[in-house]
């Protein structure tokens, strides 16, 4: 029976309980939240029929085939199945004139999956490649290797790539439920009891593959004794129905690379314990001693360099002493050399070859040897090579300042000493030598370009020069929001305020598969963004956009709220804040970026002393509320832990018109000097004269506020 053919009841009874309770919809499916819970891109495109090609990536029993059959019983595609071990290029020729004629004939779109796609080699994935490309089949790959690695190219860039993870504690936990509670495909209709301590040991020995511990669980209810009517599995029958899992190792496999990447880099992190422990994980598996011994040979000089020389001696003669001791004797010296390395202080400063490397990749033509540093050897008497080298020997500590790089690389610094272990020691010395080098260098050889063309458009140029900088600015504030947080790719992010979308098309470009929503003010944002969002494609894919909170699901929580201006144009910032409240989840966080305007420019400081100075700074006193940043931190402060605030000030050069002073007057300034129409008038007669006849230097204030939720 295909694994995606309905089995009848008697079938059912008859097969593993792992596959007897096999999700059948997104509500029984348990786990991978970060890519199917709710919001997420990859439970929208089910739930909406609109999937695209995909490659399920993860550890056995993690739910990549149970997630293909959840689609399988969703979709009203045509739904088919390979599995890669046991089919070639004849079985996937037949899928492909089926696949073809439902669409030419019934216009109905053909789901192919393939179980273990990387086992195909690759003539027979681009035999696929050209239906996937044209749309006859939409391709579920299910692979526990990196596609990225053992995958066609081509295939893997068209398709979204959705890692699973091995199951918690807590999904497994649910998962023993589930089946126990289950009447029709598990154990409802038994009482089953654990004794203390046996359903913990299923769960722990599974390390996250729900396949094995439904097994096991089977197998430990099925052989269990009952007692006035009770199942009791015991302690003892837990840990004979589940054998500890062997380690996960595979020299060829993603696996392999992943755990000498955790020991290099635990390395590199001064972290001894963990050292230890990858290379414990690597020995036990098998791994090949002189491959661990390469690996620290280079991190002695990558990671640790001149800040312990002796570092790649030490495993020199540690690699050297194990040649001649061999194993098990030879595990001392492994861990000899990997517990030198990580706890010798560190440096990266052989990096700087990779930058002169990529300063000579640039060269535009080959950079002249300074001729004192040639050959004089060979042509020191017709061409003058070698004349004015300085021998350094000769000088007073065997040193003396001259030019060693070319003339448009002088004052170019390559490597940076460390101030860390032995370098520490040298840094000074490296430093001031530079510093006197650079005086030996002919400034009449390269002189400053100091030329410019004037424009006659000065106002344009004002203008453009102050768009510039307003956008900076703008990019200088989305950086900062989000580099406060660390955003994965599956997150869920909220953007409160979005206007134009300047926040949310940065969200949408780092959670591919999570999901980045919008609240926006009113009908002319929401219309802007919708219009950008007909460019894409997938709507699956696309940003969800509301008018109000009230609007979003009541199911999704975001794991990241940001905003500006969010509370600054609040006329409740309590409420504002309750209001976001539902959609947090119990780690969120929320990173505003609010404008103090009375930490800004004032139209006082734009014009000359005198009474008219005067009576604008009487207005301002009531117009802007000095405590308003002490109060929107104390709003803050009653729902979210705030980590950190971060004052941002830039300055720009903004062109004021009249419309922008009549703006001003009537809005603010007549109201607070409580003036009449004539008193108004006159008003706006003086700051029209004063503040439009040239372009103005005009500062704002801006607050970055990092927080978490707090529970």
């Amino acid at each position: 029976m295909d694994l995606f053919e309905k089995a009848s009841a008697t079938d059912l009874k008859n097969q593993p309980l792992a596959y007897r309770m096999r999700p059948r919809n997104l509500d029984e499916y348990i786990g991978q939240d970060h890519i199917v819970g709710p919001g997420r891109l990859l439970r929208r495109a089910i739930q909406a029929d609109q999937l695209s090609s995909v490659i399920f990536y993860g550890p056995p029993g993690t739910g990549k085939t149970t997630l293909a059959r959840v689609i399988a019983n969703t979709t009203k595609s045509h739904f088919t199945s390979l599995n890669a071990v046991l089919s070639g290029v004849k079985d996937l020729r037949e899928e492909i004139d089926g696949a073809k004629e439902r669409l030419q004939i019934y216009g109905r779109r053909t789901i192919l999956f393939v179980d273990e796609v990387h086992r195909w080699n690759k003539s027979q994935q681009d035999a696929l490649l050209p239906w996937v490309e044209n749309g006859t089949f939409i391709l579920i790959g299910a692979t526990t290797e990196n596609p990225f690695f053992e995958v066609n190219p081509a295939l893997v860039s068209r398709s979204r790539i959705f890692q699973l993870k091995p199951l918690t504690d807590e999904n497994l936990r649910d998962i023993c439920i589930q089946a126990l509670s289950d009447k029709e495909r598990g154990y409802g209709n038994l009482k089953v009891s654990f004794q203390e301590g046996a359903l913990e040991h299923l769960i722990d020995v599974a390390k996250g593959d729900a396949r094995s511990l439904l097994n096991a669980l089977e197998l430990a209810v099925e052989t269990s004794e009952s007692v006035d009517g009770v199942i009791v599995v015991t302690k003892e029958a837990a840990e004979e129905s589940i054998q500890r899992k062997a380690v996960l190792y595979d020299k060829e496999g993603d696996y392999h690379f992943d755990v000498i990447s955790a020991f290099i880099k635990s390395l590199r992190g001064s972290d001894p314990d963990a050292a230890l422990y990858w290379l414990a994980k690597m020995v036990h598996a098998g791994e090949d001693p002189r491959f661990i011994f390469r690996r620290m040979l280079i991190s002695a000089c990558e990671d640790i360099g001149l800040a312990d020389p002796n570092a790649i001696s030490v495993v020199t003669a540690d690699a050297q002493a194990f040649n001649m001791v061999g194993m098990p004797e030879g595990r001392y010296h492994l861990t000899h050399a990997a517990l030198y390395l990580s706890t010798a202080p560190k440096s990266n400063s052989a990096l700087g070859f990779f930058d002169a490397l990529r300063g000579v990749e640039k060269e535009s033509q080959m950079s002249e040897v300074p001729n004192h540093l040639r050959d004089a050897s060979r042509d020191s008497e017709g061409f003058g090579h070698g004349e004015g080298y300085m021998y350094p020997h000769s000088y007073r500590e065997h040193w003396v300042a001259q030019q060693y790089l070319p003339n448009e690389l002088q004052g170019k610094v390559f490597y940076q000493p460390g101030n860390i272990g032995y370098e520490a020691t040298i840094r000074d010395a490296v430093n001031r030598r530079r510093e006197i080098q650079l005086e030996t260098v002919d400034l009449d050889a390269f002189p400053e370009n100091l030329t410019f063309t004037k424009k006659d458009k000065k106002r344009e140029q004002w203008i453009q020069r102050s768009e510039q900088t307003r956008s900076q600015a703008l990019s200088s504030i989305r950086d900062k929001v989000f580099s406060s947080f660390d955003c994965l790719r599956s997150d869920r992010v909220l953007v409160l305020n979005a206007g134009h979308g300047m926040m949310l098309w940065e969200a949408f470009r780092r959670t591919p598969e999570g999901l980045s929503a919008a609240v926006v003010r009113n009908n002319e944002d929401l219309q802007y963004i919708q219009h950008r969002c007909q460019t894409l494609e997938d709507s699956a894919d696309k940003p969800q956009v509301y008018e109000s909170l009230s609007e979003i699901p009541s199911d999704i929580r975001f794991e990241h709220i940001i905003g500006r201006n969010y509370l600054v144009l609040s006329k409740d910032m309590d409420k504002s804040l309750r209001e976001i409240m539902p959609f947090c989840t119990n780690t969120s966080t929320l990173t505003l970026a609010e404008t103090l305007p009375s930490e800004g420019t004032h139209l006082s400081d734009l014009i000359h002393e005198g009474p008219l100075k005067k009576r604008l700074r009487e207005a301002e006193e009531s117009i802007y509320d000095k405590s308003y940043k002490d109060k929107m931190l104390k709003a803050i402060g009653k729902y979210f832990n705030i980590l950190e605030t971060e004052p941002f000030r830039f300055t720009e050069e903004r062109i004021i018109d009249s419309e922008d002073v009549r703006r001003w007057v009537h809005s603010s300034y007549a109201p607070a000097l409580k003036a009449d129409s004539q008193e108004e008038e006159k008003l706006l007669k003086e700051l029209t004269s004063q503040l439009c006849a040239a372009p103005v230097s005009w500062s704002v204030s801006c607050l970055i506020i990092k927080s978490v939720i707090l529970y």
